[in-house]
């Protein structure tokens, strides 16, 4: 179930567009199972997920001094905490196409910020937090640490192109041992309010898609993305 933090930023307006770029395979997935997959933090690319920026290490370090154990729960907690990541934009980007579709083949999910806190009241095991990320320079801007969530809202400046939003997930209370992620229950037709499929698809491909989603029993409107346009000149 979304549970709204008072201390981590989201934007105000529910109405905020989000995007979510993802494969067929992964599409499909969350459409047979009806379930949103959430990343174990630590398995992202960037390797300084979920760690801090040196002003914070060197004050924590120096806490831990004394106590070795307040260290070593930050560096463990990584294990246990699972991200959905989704990037704020009013229109489509043509980078994030680029970065997370393969060739010619892929789709765009575009929901809003008010339908995904919606969308994760099904879920009735694990708390979801949702939070705006935060780009900072690593060597000399601090990252607060009186929230457990703060270490995954915080990234370099270098993916402030990524404009993220983020599902977080703390499952430590539940002892789990997690491989590359978890799934959580969701109300699938909340979450997604529209289809994007690749520019560069070819026409099969795009029948593909909408013949998928409404064996599946969907009727999500489906566009073609705005990046096709036609030439006017």
């Amino acid at each position: 179930m979304f549970v709204n933090d008072k201390n981590i930023k989201i934007p105000e307006d529910p109405n905020t567009i989000v995007w979510k770029y993802l494969d067929l395979s992964k599409f499909v997935d969350l459409l047979l199972y009806r379930k949103l997959f959430l990343s174990r933090s630590d398995k992202f690319e960037d390797q300084y997920e979920g760690t801090f920026s040196e002003p914070t290490f060197e004050e924590i370090r120096k806490l831990s001094i004394n106590n070795p154990a307040f260290l070593d729960y930050y560096k463990s907690h990584r294990e246990n905490v699972v991200i959905s990541s989704w990037h704020i934009n009013e229109y489509e980007s043509f980078a994030m196409w680029q970065i997370f579709t393969q060739k010619s083949e892929g789709l765009a999910i575009q929901s809003t910020v008010g339908r995904i806190q919606e969308a994760l009241h099904l879920d009735k095991t694990y708390e979801q937090h949702i939070g705006e990320v935060n780009y900072i320079d690593y060597k000399k801007e601090y990252i607060p640490f009186d929230n457990a969530f703060f270490p995954f809202l915080f990234k370099r400046k270098s993916f402030q192109y990524e404009r993220e939003i983020r599902i977080i997930t703390d499952v430590t209370e539940f002892d789990l041992k997690i491989d590359n992620g978890l799934k959580i229950d969701v109300d699938i037709n909340q979450l997604i309010e529209k289809i994007y499929i690749h520019p560069k698809s070819e026409n099969w491909y795009k029948n593909l898609v909408i013949e998928l989603v409404q064996r599946l029993g969907f009727d999500f409107k489906i566009e073609k993305s705005d990046l096709e346009s036609d030439i006017l000149i």
